[in-house]
Formats: structure tokens, sequence, C-alpha cells
């Protein structure tokens, strides 16, 4: 939930159903549809989504979501306007933590993707 006690609003950045399902079984977490929805987290898989929602939602933390790590990704995705940068196959309670984090104005790095 957030400050207000409302479940915490999640933009998937391209659309991701099979996330979408396992993040909306999280009590605490709506996943919405677009920008419009006033999300306060967007989960993303490119910089260019980070770009992309600053553009359409800046008011909107954002996570990079990557499957591996890569030398310089993460100040790319910082650099961009990322709040942070997580494991894409992370277990859904990790998701979902990383995600209340970045929503309190918290960097948030995945410790296995952190490279120099």
């Amino acid at each position: 939930m957030d400050e207000t006690g409302r479940p915490l609003r999640v933009l998937l950045w391209p659309a991701n159903p099979a996330l979408a399902v396992r993040l909306g079984l999280e009590r605490d977490i709506e996943v919405v549809a677009s920008p419009m929805g006033r999300p306060a987290v967007a989960l993303v898989e490119s910089v260019e989504g980070i770009r992309e929602v600053r553009e359409e939602a800046p008011e909107c933390a954002i996570l990079l979501m990557a499957g591996s790590a890569r030398p310089g990704l993460r100040e790319a995705a910082l650099a961009a306007g990322a709040s942070g940068l997580i494991l894409r196959d992370a277990p859904i309670r990790d998701l979902s933590h990383s995600l209340h984090a970045a929503s309190r104005g918290e960097r948030v790095t995945d410790p296995t993707l952190d490279v120099p």
C-alpha cells in the first residue's frame, strides 16, 4: 500500500501480461495499463523506455528490468532518469519490495547487477 493506504500503482512498459498477473496477485500492487493510470512506479525494459515513460509520466519513479549485468547499464539507466536497476526474473516479493522502495524515492539496485 502507498502512504494513503491504496495499492501502489505500477506501469509495465512495454506491457507484460505474465508479469502483470504475477504482480496483480500482490494485494498492495495495482497494475495500470498506461501512464494515464497515474502510476507511482514503472518497470521498463530498455533505456529508451525510461526516456519514453519520463516524457509521459514525469512524476513516476522508474526501474529498469535487466536480464543480466552489462558494464555501464546501471550508469546509463540512472543517467536516463531511472531510480534503479533490478533483475527481470527476481522473485515477486523482491520485485514488490523494489517497487515500494522506488515509490518512496529510494535508489534501488539488485546487487547481482551492480557491475562497474
